[in-house]
């Protein structure tokens, strides 16, 4: 086996696994207990063949349409992440396609959810989205709220949910918004935090995130959007 070269370049995959490995043991967390969830919405197939070839087998997409198209045929041994707002009229492609559903913030889109689960026997891993910054151009429930969707979603529609995810205001500091979304998945008995990208991954692991949405640190800055392949 030839030695090891220490000036060879990382791969950005190998970067962000390390990163991910040193903020958990930072955190007193035990290595593994954090997802990378690589975010391939707007990407190339040649940007994203290569992370696939490394290894990488978790992947976050954001329109069902787009992800039909890059991975129908390439479904194997992959775990796919809907990270996007849903609406009703794809939650039966939504439910067929993914794996995990992370954005549910209606009523209305956790029925059709839970409808077409019913109807595929096919039930993905389910997300609240709550929206902390309480942004109005961004989808998710407000924090105010939370509480009584997770109960409605758990009583009306069945919804075994895994947990909450957010994206922070890009003006503010994210800490205070996972240390929210942490406090409100620790009072609705819920352990999945699906927090952080590429510019706060590792704030959002010291938080408690159990899984990391990461997409320009690992693949470039992301096509204009209807020149994706």
């Amino acid at each position: 086996m030839p030695p090891i070269d220490p000036t060879a370049p990382v791969s950005p995959l190998c970067d962000i696994q390390g990163r991910i490995t040193a903020a958990a043991r930072a955190a007193g967390r035990l290595d593994g207990s954090v997802r990378l969830v690589a975010v391939s919405k707007q990407q190339s197939w040649d940007s994203i063949e290569p992370i696939l070839a490394a290894g990488q087998t978790t992947f976050g997409e954001n329109r069902v349409q787009e992800a039909e198209g890059r991975w129908a045929e390439r479904r194997a041994g992959l775990t796919l992440h809907l990270i996007g707002p849903l609406q009703t009229n794809k939650a039966r492609e939504a439910v067929a396609l993914f794996d995990v559903i992370e954005t549910l913030d209606r009523l209305r889109i956790a029925q059709a959810v839970a409808e077409a689960s019913q109807r595929l026997g096919r039930t993905p891993r389910l997300y609240v989205q709550v929206n902390t910054g309480e942004e109005p151009q961004k989808a998710g429930v407000i924090p105010a709220e939370a509480d009584a969707f997770i109960a409605d979603c758990r009583s009306l529609f069945g919804a075994a949910l895994e947990g909450l995810m957010c994206i922070p205001p890009a003006d503010e500091e994210p800490a205070m918004h996972f240390a929210l979304l942490a406090q409100i998945a620790r009072r609705n008995g819920l352990s999945g935090l699906s927090m952080g990208m590429s510019a706060d991954f590792e704030t959002a692991i010291a938080f408690g995130a159990t899984s990391v949405r990461v997409g320009s640190a690992l693949f470039g800055e992301r096509l204009p959007r209807g020149t994706e392949a």
